[in-house]
């Protein structure tokens, strides 16, 4: 379908559907909806992706332009009818869903940098749009310094757990097998204690979120394994995956709970999740509302006793902050990645902001005043920046700002993928070396176990430059026999420096406390990646600490370390798949992502993903379009 069909069918198609329109005014359509969706679904065969899904957008926006509760019984029909998620898992979640993308559709225009980014996400069907180019504004030059030393001195430890999705209607002895995207819960008869083949443990299954048992075990392990931890890290995601049926009542009590149980921890210092919010991912930048401000509210308050009320209540607009860890001269900056996430729709605007609710503008000011301070950093957040689940657009305009201030950024911690993983970044992505790896982030693994064991990790630290000196991974195996009866064991699972340093050349002993896992240590394991199929093989079994372990050969070796050599999301190598093909939980789940999508659960995203798959559904969609304009004409000419 070409522009000059666009005009012929699409303009008429969204004006008959226009809600500016007034009643008796509305334009009527002659246009036989059968032969646009064939139309369409002759451009997705033939591969012309992207103006197919600009024909797509079209239907949908009509639809939006309807109103908001149009939109979400036409998406719910689609959803019943793609076999997609369970009736009520559609309803649930496209009532909390389907107003914002509503809105989306409402307010970009078909063709534009928004659009693109719009069919790529949700569909697959566009090739990602050139960034933006934006330089950001710094207060004064890079100063030829370089990163400092280790001291040498007796190292301190600290620790990082993330994405803990404790599920407070988890049930024990309930089905682990059921329909929904997570189960353990006593959702009918069927999957009662006692009705089902497939009973839930006391601690937890690979199907289900976190019980408050498990939760429990693992700040129990934390206190005997790493006593003397000085502060912890938690990157995010509090609440479960039940996305559905969230509601901020319910979040306000779930993260409330979590945060009460990590009251034992000396110092934690948290970041706020794409989970946190209601509905799930919708944060509001705050030119375009302030729905989010409850759950930053909440936060603030919460941290407050381990950051003080200034650094809490500073910038609680967007539930950022900035703290120094108490006479040292490391700052903890945390920030709110989810105003770069991609499965926020709040964010795909007419025009899409550059720098939503200024935080990168407040990021700049706070590494700028660090560094005048000779302060070292430590960057925390959920959504790792160079993910395929970042924005490209904003992921650059964040890397500017990492590689500015490389020298006083001492590491970065994030969580969000449920993987055992790592990004570097560099100053100079066409020339991806050890000389020009700039930082490093550690990507934390989950606690709940839908992919992999339960985990969490303690870090070795230099005490004057806040260098990682190793970083050791716990888990508790739930192949253990004893697992569910007398409770998980936390042991090591791997140490970064032992099993990678090793693999070097020169090696790097685990006892060298003078050698930093620098951004060039990083790269440099990357090379043995390239060379070494058993080395790659170790890394890519420990992203899930073992479980569930795939094949990962050829052109997914080469993919998977060109994910972890980017620091920027448009270097990552992840390109958008035709049709998605979003799956259920219990199939084999790979998405165009390049990942289990383990954080988002979007049935929306799903839904449109599937339809461009099939055109019965997308036929569907042009005849829902038609009936729901014949209903708004009946209602026009009895007022009439």
């Amino acid at each position: 379908m070409r522009w000059s069909t666009f005009l012929t069918y699409g303009l008429a198609f969204v004006a008959s559907a226009s809600e500016l329109a007034p009643p008796d005014k509305i334009v009527r359509r002659e246009l036989d909806t059968r032969s646009l969706a064939s139309t369409i679904w002759n451009d997705i065969e033939n591969a012309a992706t992207c103006d197919a899904c600009e024909a797509v957008l079209l239907l949908l926006k009509g639809v939006a332009e309807l109103g908001d509760s149009s939109f979400v019984s036409v998406l719910t029909e689609i959803c019943d009818l793609s076999g997609a998620e369970d009736s009520d898992v559609c309803s649930g979640a496209i009532a909390l869903e389907g107003p914002i993308i509503a809105h989306d559709l409402r307010s970009f225009s078909i063709g534009s940098h928004t659009s693109k980014l719009f069919c790529v996400t949700f569909m697959g069907l566009c090739a990602y749009p050139d960034v933006t180019p934006y330089t950001v504004s710094f207060p004064s030059a890079k100063p030829s310094t370089s990163r400092p030393s280790p001291s040498g001195q007796t190292p301190i430890q600290i620790v990082q757990y993330s994405d803990v999705h404790v599920d407070p209607f988890y049930v024990t002895g309930s089905n682990t097998n059921c329909s929904k995207p997570i189960c353990c819960r006593d959702y009918s008869t069927a999957d009662s204690p006692g009705n089902n083949n497939y009973p839930a443990g006391a601690y937890g299954d690979h199907n289900c979120d976190t019980p408050t048992s498990l939760e429990e075990s693992m700040y129990a392990a934390i206190a005997s394994i790493a006593p003397n931890a000085k502060f912890a890290l938690f990157t995010g995601d509090i609440v479960d995956h039940a996305v559905w049926n969230t509601t901020q009542a319910q979040n306000t009590i779930d993260i409330n709970a979590a945060y009460g149980h990590m009251s034992g921890l000396p110092i934690v210092y948290g970041t706020v999740g794409n989970h946190e919010a209601n509905p799930t991912n919708a944060f509001q930048p705050t030119a375009v509302g302030t729905n989010s401000q409850w759950v930053y509210n909440l936060l603030s308050s919460i941290w407050t006793k381990w950051i003080g009320v200034t650094a809490a209540t500073a910038e609680e607009s967007f539930g950022a902050y900035s703290v120094k860890y108490g006479s040292s001269n490391l700052r903890i900056i945390s920030i709110n990645t989810n105003m770069y996430y991609i499965q926020n729709y709040w964010l795909y605007e007419s025009d899409m902001e550059t720098d939503p609710s200024g935080q990168l503008a407040w990021l700049v000011t706070e590494l700028q005043a660090a560094e005048t301070a000779g302060e070292r950093v430590y960057i925390i957040g959920h959504t790792p920046m160079g993910s395929s689940d970042a924005f490209h657009d904003a992921s650059n305009y964040f890397d500017q700002i990492v590689n500015r201030y490389s020298n006083t950024i001492a590491a970065m911690f994030f969580g969000h993928t449920h993987d055992d993983e790592f990004e570097i970044s560099y100053s100079d992505y066409s020339n991806r070396a050890f000389n020009t790896a700039s930082a490093i982030s550690y990507i934390m693994p989950s606690l709940t176990p839908t992919s992999g064991h339960p985990t969490f990790r303690v870090y070795t630290v230099d005490p004057v430059s806040f260098a990682v000196l190793d970083s050791v991974t716990y888990f508790a195996d739930m192949t253990n026999p004893a697992y569910q009866t007398t409770g998980p064991v936390w042991t090591k699972y791997y140490s970064a420096k032992e099993t990678y340093g090793a693999l070097l050349s020169p090696a790097v002993s685990a006892d060298d406390n003078t050698v930093e896992l620098s951004p060039a240590f990083w790269h440099n394991v990357t090379t043995v990646f390239e060379s070494s199929a058993s080395a790659f093989a170790g890394y890519i079994s420990r992203k899930s600490r073992g479980w569930n372990v795939a094949s990962c050969t050829g052109s997914c070796q080469t993919e998977e370390i060109c994910k972890v050599r980017a620091g920027r999301a448009e270097d990552n190598c992840v390109t958008p798949s035709f049709g998605v093909s979003f799956k259920k939980r219990w199939e084999a789940n790979a998405v165009a992502t390049g990942h289990r999508d383990e954080c988002g659960i979007s049935v929306s995203r799903e839904v449109l993903a599937k339809m461009v798959t099939r055109r019965d559904m997308l036929e569907t969609l042009a005849r829902r379009m038609d009936e729901e304009v014949e209903v708004r004409k009946r209602t026009a000419s009895e007022r009439v």
